[in-house]
């Protein structure tokens, strides 16, 4: 008996088991809160179990996802703003055709919570508001559009002192603690964020609309589960949680 509870144990161990499908995911913070939201529903309906790393959209250093992906990291999808996306393409680290546009989202203006909420829709109040801030916080893409683009468009470049961190999390963090008057970001983030409020939106003559899109990393050996995460997150179905998190679906902007 022993002998052959033996045998049946290792019968046991080397019969193959059904394995899991992973991927591995590597996103900006623009489409997070939507994102967590949807996440789980794909899991369940789907079998597929993911992983989610962070980084910038854009920027230097090995806190960005093209400076993690060029230093080996494994993903299997990217989501972050298309600016940051290009960058990627160009560098050959997407594979061919598989950008998809998720959502789209406007900046607008974070305070520190609990302070007065000051007037920024207008392009005068903003200028205003942010001159009296002094120090104003924005985070990857749209931090360099904010520091390249628009102050120096204002006419207030010279009297601001921008600080650009790597993610929205950052930027809002500053204002939190007082490190930073204002920060400027998506407002998809503001409306997550610790420790600030959401003040308002940038007026439509200095807006930035962001696109945040997703692809399948080059070489990825689960392209094909990557395309189906892809797929529900830009379907129909995922539109409500997209709208709940401050962003507009691009499903429903086709």
């Amino acid at each position: 008996m022993k002998t052959l509870a033996i045998a049946i144990s290792a019968t046991l161990l080397a019969w193959p088991h059904a394995a899991v499908a992973q991927i591995k995911v590597l996103m900006s913070g623009g489409f997070s809160a939507a994102y967590e939201q949807l996440l789980p529903e794909f899991e369940r309906t789907s079998g597929i179990k993911v992983t989610t790393g962070s980084g910038a959209s854009q920027g230097s250093g090995p806190q960005t996802i093209g400076g993690q992906l060029a230093s080996g990291a494994a993903a299997d999808v990217v989501i972050l703003s298309r600016e940051g996306l290009e960058e990627l393409v160009a560098a050959k680290r997407i594979a061919t055709g598989t950008e998809v546009d998720l959502a789209r989202v406007g900046l607008g203006v974070a305070v520190r919570a609990g302070t007065p909420k000051p007037n920024v829709g207008t392009v005068e109040a903003f200028k205003q508001v942010v001159l009296a801030a002094r120090t104003v916080s924005a985070a990857s893409t749209s931090g360099i559009w904010v520091q390249k683009e628009l102050f120096p468009r204002l006419g207030i470049a010279d009297k601001l002192d921008v600080k650009i961190t790597p993610r929205g999390t950052g930027a809002a963090a500053m204002v939190a603690d007082g490190s930073a008057g204002v920060a400027v970001m998506p407002i998809s983030e503001i409306l997550t964020a610790k420790g600030v409020d959401y003040a308002g939106s940038l007026a439509p003559e200095i807006q930035f609309p962001q696109v945040f899109a997703a692809a399948v990393v080059a070489g990825s050996k689960e392209a094909d589960n990557a395309r189906r995460l892809i797929a529900f997150l830009s379907s129909p179905q995922a539109a409500q949680a997209i709208i709940k998190s401050g962003m507009e679906p691009m499903a429903s902007a086709k």
